[in-house]
């Protein structure tokens, strides 16, 4: 659980890091486009060795995988607290990615071949509360990092943490095992992988020249989106597949797996966005900045706990369908938001959003693998992951470029007659903006630089909101409705097999 904590907290400290990381002084000077690759690359390696990290497991033994997750972990932790520029940085999340790939999966098997009956369902409410202390704990550790010391100490931090867990591996845990190993998906990872990197790659691109017509923005989409549907083919002619298409034709398990893509989606988005209005619109320290974000953990918290009990009563459709349409109702909200906004109204804002989310995620994730049959819940579970991680790569990618193109849109007029190294600064990025502006004597530039951050927020909101409510519409359509679940009850079918 100590691991689970740590991966957690570092998805969460990057976001408050970002700012940082933008700043030509403070940071590496990365623009839009380094940033994005800066949290896509290490999702982007998650989502595609997580199925290869599970068959591993079964063949070698889950401590040994685990055990060398947590060092590929902790030494590319190291990397990154001591990049010297965007582009290491971004390789060094990559090989974090990757660490963490090969710890998730083992964590899992561990927990489920520990522990039994009502033991299991303990451990698992445990380790769902691991995922929300690192999530709330994560940005305030990095906003007391960030005012106290250099930016790398938010990575630095994991060293000690993973050497902790390590020793923990070798004294209390046995090397579970499967008896029948699965076999590995090279092709599949392979394939998957470059996919996903190509077209993450065209989306962040279009971002960087502000266009889509050029070929190096097109192409490297067209190859993404061939190299996706061939890995589709070749997973449907494999015997055991690492990620078998087939369970998204189950209507349930399909359905909700498209929702939950396009929640992980917007909220990779809107994440995205929180970080740079925070610490630049509104110029909050990083500590205050993730003082701010806790109400989303805190919603995140009390959402599940609280799904749980309503769909006893009610049904998952009547709770998550509702509860998805706030979620993307408080993405909307992003469109009000100003440079002088009431920290009042943005926390209310905040602790709505993570309860939505909270109420979506865990119940929906519970119920479509107990749709499946024992033998498929592994494959399941690849399945969900590999999707959720996919939604988050491509929130990153869109949502950043929407935003970029919209930003270098909305200052242009801002910049007649600038010189001209002063405008290709301010045109990267707020943050450039905001640094050119104060080494010039110009603040009029700072706030047309804010004005254009906070305009194209809005309309990437907007877009994110859709494509929220878009999730809402799939749930609505394909899970069962209340009437079936009671059914389903009365004939002594086990609830949760049909709630998904």
């Amino acid at each position: 659980m100590s691991c689970s904590v740590l991966i957690w907290l570092d998805n969460t400290v990057l976001s408050t890091t970002l700012e940082t990381l933008a700043d030509p002084v403070r940071g590496l000077g990365a623009d839009p486009g380094e940033l994005q690759w800066a949290t896509g690359s290490y999702t982007l390696a998650f989502a595609t060795l997580m199925f290869t990290a599970g068959a591993l497991g079964d063949r070698f033994g889950h401590r040994t995988v685990f055990s060398c997750g947590l060092a590929v972990f902790a030494g590319s932790s190291l990397w990154a607290a001591y990049a010297t520029d965007a582009g290491q940085l971004i390789a060094a999340r990559a090989v974090m990615g990757v660490g963490s790939a090969l710890i998730t999966p083992a964590m899992l098997a561990i927990l489920m071949w520990t522990f039994t009956g009502p033991a299991r369902a303990a451990a698992i409410g445990v380790f769902s509360t691991s995922a929300g202390v690192g999530m709330a704990a994560g940005p305030v550790l990095a906003g007391f990092l960030l005012d106290h010391f250099r930016w790398g100490s938010v990575f630095l931090i994991n060293v000690p943490l993973s050497v902790v867990a390590f020793v923990g591996l070798a004294v209390l845990v046995p090397n579970f095992r499967s008896a029948t190993p699965r076999p590995l998906d090279f092709a599949g990872m392979a394939l998957s992988a470059g996919g996903l990197v190509a077209l993450a790659y065209g989306l962040i691109r279009a971002g960087q020249v502000a266009g889509w017509s050029r070929i190096d923005v097109w192409a490297p989409i067209v190859l993404g989106l061939i190299l996706l549907a061939v890995f589709v083919l070749v997973e449907l002619r494999a015997k055991v597949p690492g990620f078998d298409p087939r369970l998204l034709a189950r209507r349930a398990f399909g359905g909700g797996n498209v929702a939950l893509g396009l929640l992980l989606f917007a909220v990779a988005a809107i994440t995205f966005y929180t970080a740079f209005y925070l610490q630049g619109a509104l110029g909050f320290t990083p500590m205050k900045a993730g003082l701010a974000t806790v109400p989303t953990a805190l919603g995140a918290l009390a959402g599940a706990p609280l799904a749980t009990r309503l769909v006893r009563r009610l049904s998952l459709r009547l709770v998550t369908v509702p509860a998805l349409i706030m979620a993307a109702l408080t993405m909307a909200g992003y469109g009000f938001l100003g440079p002088h906004t009431p920290l009042v109204w943005i926390e209310i804002l905040l602790l709505v959003q993570g309860l939505s989310i909270g109420m979506v995620i865990g119940p929906v994730t519970a119920a479509l693998i107990g749709d499946l049959p024992l033998d498929q819940a592994g494959a399941g579970a690849a399945v969900t992951n590999t999707v959720r991680q996919t939604g988050s790569v491509l929130g990153i990618a869109v949502g950043g470029t929407i935003l970029s193109i919209v930003y270098r849109r909305a200052i242009e007029p801002s910049l007649a007659g600038a010189p001209g190294p002063v405008r290709d600064q301010a045109l990267i990025s707020a943050e450039q903006a905001r640094h050119v502006a104060a080494a010039i004597g110009e603040p009029a530039l700072a706030r047309a630089a804010d004005d254009a951050f906070v305009h194209a927020m809005h309309v990437g909101a907007g877009w994110i909101a859709l494509s929220t409510l878009l999730g809402a519409v799939v749930l609505l359509i394909t899970l069962p409705t209340g009437e079936k679940k009671k059914a389903a009850a009365e004939s002594g079918a086990p609830v949760s097999a049909r709630a998904g």
